[in-house]
């Protein structure tokens, strides 16, 4: 049975950092330590995104993590018009990389539509128990 927890967060600053402490705590408890650094970059990049281009004013963003069989699905999911671009900047831009890094992290990346807003996904493969080594 798969294990799911998520959080809604309103559209202030302080969020990102909330989210990042979500899953932090979320993934110690399921004790997948060696997704954090991963998962947390990859919450951060989706929470500034959905910060910065997705949550309305006096919305909310909502952020969910599911562990599967093999894989721990990460979703960040706002209420916003238009899809998330994977833009190619210049060397000297100070921005516009973060999915460029979530697309190299994740075994899987996605957005999913939604009648109102969209979901922006990954996933991040388990590691094998140490029996199965």
């Amino acid at each position: 049975m798969p294990l799911s927890q998520q959080r809604r967060f309103p559209r202030r600053r302080t969020s990102v950092g909330a989210s990042r402490d979500f899953v932090t705590g979320v993934l110690s408890e399921w004790e997948l330590h060696s997704l954090i650094e991963d998962i947390t970059l990859c919450v951060s990049e989706l929470a500034t995104n959905a910060l910065l281009h997705g949550v309305p004013p006096g919305r909310e963003f909502c952020v969910g993590l599911r562990q599967g069989e093999k894989s721990v699905r990460l979703e960040v999911s706002d209420s916003g018009p238009g899809q998330p671009v994977l833009r190619h900047p210049d060397h000297e831009a100070c921005s516009g990389r973060g999915l460029h890094l979530v697309n190299e992290l994740a075994d899987e990346f996605g957005v999913d539509d939604h009648i109102v807003g969209k979901t922006v996904w990954l996933t991040l493969k388990m590691p094998a128990p140490p029996h199965a080594r």
